[in-house]
């Protein structure tokens, strides 16, 4: 990745919340909104981290301070596709291992997670434009197909096909409707 390219994914962060750029959204965005503040600090890591930069002590020291103020564990070597949106702050974790598509949206709450026996043993595989909800648990080697809607408190553990909505614990697909109305702002991937 080069500098160019992680302007264009932070910028593509910050688009999901506002639906535009400028030098003044990002200014709020960075200082009331801990979702942003916290993938911005996350995807500017990675990056110093992937260029041997000396920065990237600082950027580290930041992201862990954030993850005890907001409560977020994301590795920075977990993929994550641009226009990432975080809702709002609460306890979210994501394996370092997992792989999320672009628009994905995440409530506080999530877990996704790896299984370490089983069929099923292994990290998910998140599709694009997928909502996941407040307190939903996404664990094994599973993939969530694109346009995907998690419901909050799911616990899915089984393949999910694109526009499947799911729902309870543990999850059913109770329709097809995707995430219309879920996902706003989506960016180009």
């Amino acid at each position: 990745m080069d500098k160019k390219n992680l302007k264009e994914i932070i910028n593509a962060d910050l688009y999901r919340y506002f639906g535009k750029n400028s030098f003044r959204i990002f200014l709020k965005a960075f200082f009331s909104l801990p979702g942003f503040k916290y993938t911005y600090f996350l995807r500017k890591f990675t990056y110093s981290i992937e260029k041997k930069s000396k920065l990237r002590y600082y950027y580290h020291w930041r992201l862990r301070r954030y993850v005890y103020k907001y409560g977020f564990e994301i590795s920075p070597v977990c993929k994550i596709g641009k226009g990432f949106y975080i809702g709002h702050f609460g306890h979210i974790i994501i394996n370092a291992n997992a792989q999320l598509g672009c628009n994905v949206n995440i409530s506080p709450g999530v877990t996704i997670g790896r299984t370490f026996r089983g069929k099923k043993k292994g990290i998910p595989i998140i599709g694009n434009n997928v909502y996941i909800g407040p307190n939903a648990i996404i664990v094994g080697n599973i993939h969530i197909g694109n346009n995907a809607l998690i419901a909050p408190g799911s616990y899915v553990n089984f393949d999910v096909p694109e526009n499947a909505v799911v729902l309870g614990n543990p999850g059913k697909i109770v329709s097809y409707a995707g995430t219309e109305g879920y996902v706003c702002n989506k960016v180009d991937y």
